[in-house]
């Protein structure tokens, strides 16, 4: 005969899972609840990192859906993980391996974009996709102008705080965020109401902020308006191999100096991440040829919303007559025009380097005065202690970004090593935090796979302080798999 102690134990956590599935079902629609764990995998498993198992996954489609989940959650402390579109990189739109946590997927808050033309401006709920935005734009003339390789929804954009490669002229999402609609834990399923269309609003603490860059750990944001820009009528693209890497930073300042209000973009791109995509990606050659990749060049986008008649100017005329004048002294070569082109080369890096083996992705920033230093010293660094890496390195320039990726090639000679791989993150990152006063995490956020290293280079104080407004917010530890500070017990 069986321990009937035993039978209860197994049995009745179960049964609570189900009587919790069925009310928390009965907040949604019929597609609102997905519980089959094969429907559940494709929201477990993350974009890059990340790859656990949801006891289920929950699809509002309105605020007041969410805030009635929240209100549920709370009353019975059911743990959350919010998730987008589920493009992020850090692991903080994920469940963990423990099967516990239900994932809030904002996919279908996607009913409202409603566009303010006069104002430059657009309510847009959380679940609409970046492409879905810029859609809705288009017939206005309008654009919102974080460049990215993924498609994220909205309200990830903000949890993330997005930058992209034309953040030096747009700036990133919370620089073009004027409002948002957020749903609170505590008070649990409170709709906090922040949907100001304004550029100017000083009558007190700006409480948005709380919710950029936040990972979703302060709350459920639903809606979100941003300032939208006029799309550009003129553009023109180069890239340009400098004379040497001692060369960059002037030939930014160059164009800084002859294009201040047109530089869009200058993104670096190494000679072995070159190298990659024109040997990998077959719709895509050498851009020097008949010449051989360079040892680095520079993506460079001027753009004005202005016409050329209107402006008095031609942009692409203008830029071929900068570089002109800085052939020599700072530029060794260029390719003018076809941006299209050039612009698939900058986004066909990641694709192609990952065909060379494993990639140890960096997301790191600094002052842009010291990046020249930086490369240097951090490829010294791996030539000496780790020769059998391939570095290749590309990233934003103008705003102090470096994906310093490096590769452990499949022919390596030796098998890939996760211990080895944890002592060069430490090390590049102890140069980028201690030595060249810069971050681990430039735009990805922290999420679980950088949890470590921002206990690590996170002042003591910054953590008390980020760690007391999750608590406030967040007093149950319910939401989210990003922690600040000590998760509440």
């Amino acid at each position: 005969m069986r321990d009937s102690t035993l039978i209860t134990a197994s049995v009745e956590p179960a049964e609570k899972e189900g009587r919790h599935l069925a009310a928390l079902g009965a907040l949604v629609d019929e597609r609102g609840l997905l519980a089959d764990r094969e429907e559940c995998s494709h929201y477990a498993t993350g974009a890059r990192y990340g790859a656990g198992r949801a006891l289920a996954v929950l699809r509002p489609t309105d605020a007041e859906q969410v805030a009635a989940i929240l209100k549920y959650c709370a009353r019975h402390k059911l743990p959350l993980v919010l998730q987008g579109a589920n493009t992020g990189l850090v692991a903080a739109s994920t469940p963990d391996a423990s099967g516990r946590l239900l994932v809030l997927s904002l996919e279908r808050l996607r009913k409202n974009i409603v566009v303010d033309a006069v104002n430059r401006s657009v309510a847009v709920d959380a679940g609409v996709t970046l492409q879905e935005l810029n859609d809705a734009l288009e017939p206005h003339g309008l654009f919102f102008p974080i460049d990215l390789g993924a498609n994220p929804s909205i309200g990830g954009m903000v949890a993330a705080n997005t930058g992209g490669a034309r953040l030096i002229k747009y700036g990133d999402v919370r620089h073009n965020l004027l409002g948002l609609q957020a749903v609170l834990m505590d008070p649990p399923g409170e709709l906090l109401d922040l949907r100001h269309a304004l550029r100017k609003n000083n009558t007190g603490p700006d409480l948005k902020q709380l919710f950029v860059g936040s990972s979703g750990a302060y709350g459920v944001v639903t809606q979100a308006v941003l300032q939208v820009h006029r799309v550009p009528r003129q553009t023109a693209t180069a890239l340009v191999v400098p004379r040497d890497q001692a060369a960059v930073l002037p030939l930014l300042q160059a164009l800084e100096q002859d294009f201040p209000e047109f530089l869009a973009a200058f993104e670096g791109i190494s000679g072995a991440a070159l190298d990659a995509v024109v040997r990998h990606i077959p719709a895509i050659g050498n851009p020097f040829a008949p010449e051989a990749v360079p040892e680095y060049c520079v993506l460079i986008e001027l753009s004005s919303a202005a016409a050329p008649e209107s402006l008095g100017l031609s942009l692409e005329q203008a830029l071929s007559a900068s570089l002109e004048r800085l052939f020599g002294d700072v530029v060794e070569n260029a390719v003018i025009g076809r941006g299209q082109d050039l612009w698939r080369i900058r986004h066909a890096i990641s694709e192609a380097v990952r065909q060379e083996g494993k990639v140890i992705a960096f997301d790191i920033s600094m002052p842009r005065s010291v990046l020249a230093p930086f490369r240097a010293e951090a490829l010294d660094l791996v030539r000496s202690s780790y020769s059998w890496l391939k570095v290749m390195d590309f990233g934003h320039w103008a705003d102090g970004g470096v994906h310093f990726n490096m590769v452990w090639p499949a022919d390596a000679g030796q098998e890939y090593d996760a211990a080895m791989v944890s002592r060069v993150r430490d090390a590049i990152y102890d140069l980028v935090v201690h030595k060249y006063h810069g971050s681990f995490s430039a735009e990805h956020g922290v999420g679980p796979y950088n949890q470590p290293y921002y206990h690590r280079y996170t002042g003591t104080a910054s953590q008390q302080l980020a760690g007391e407004l999750q608590r406030l917010m967040d007093p149950l530890g319910l939401l989210g798999v990003t922690w600040f500070g000590e998760k509440p017990a």
